[in-house]
């Protein structure tokens, strides 16, 4: 990610990936163009999934302090 995104929120990031995929499945942008999008996404797509991976270890230990049971995410495929 650019300096620039890494100070965004995970509900920015999520609103971006969305307007890429958009963008991406419009098939109306030059090739080039469409690589460079791609790429953004994907770095989008890993910096929100790790940010979910961080919060669900973070939930599980407070459940884990006050003895209750984690709850699971599945996660699509």
């Amino acid at each position: 990610m650019t300096k620039e995104q890494s100070n965004i929120t995970f509900e920015e990031a999520m609103e971006k990936l969305e307007k890429i995929v958009g963008r991406l499945e419009d098939g109306e942008v030059p090739l080039e163009e469409s690589i460079n999008l791609y790429k953004e996404g994907m770095e989008l797509s890993k910096w929100c999934h790790d940010k979910l991976k961080t919060a669900e270890e973070q939930l599980t230990l407070i459940m884990k302090d006050d003895a209750l049971k984690p709850f699971s995410i599945e996660e699509e495929e």
